[in-house]
């Protein structure tokens, strides 16, 4: 539910309500979907001033130089984390701890076998 709603008022029209809702990081945004039904649309050259979707996964803010995945800035995430704790941290919500590193790598690797028929598959293939 909107913690917030504003109010557009177009002269000749009634005021349609929209709810306002604030993000966990960056400013609140206005939900302009039900325009569309009111026969409005909205004007954002370059989508300036839109956002495409609701994250709880990555943050940016081009202007500002900001990437954050998760609330980790990226520039931590590329020299504190490795690749696959990087992933641990986008499909579970945290960085792991040593024991749940070694486990998560465990899994991932056991994912990782190539099927002996692929090396016959791949060999009918030009080297160019």
């Amino acid at each position: 539910m909107a913690d917030k709603k504003a109010q557009l008022i177009i002269e000749g029209a009634a005021p349609i309500e929209l709810p306002v809702y604030s993000g966990t990081l960056g400013p609140d945004v206005v939900d302009v979907r039900s325009l569309t039904s009111e026969g409005v649309f909205t004007f954002d050259p370059g989508f300036m001033s839109t956002s495409s979707c609701e994250s709880k996964i990555t943050f940016i803010d081009g202007d500002k130089g900001i990437l954050l995945h998760r609330g980790y800035p990226i520039e931590q995430l590329a020299e504190k984390s490795d690749f696959l704790e990087v992933c641990y941290l986008l499909l579970k919500g945290e960085l792991p701890s040593d024991e749940e590193k070694a486990e998560f790598t465990s899994v991932i690797t056991r994912h990782t076998m190539v099927n002996e028929q692929m090396k016959s598959f791949l060999n009918g293939f030009r080297r160019d």
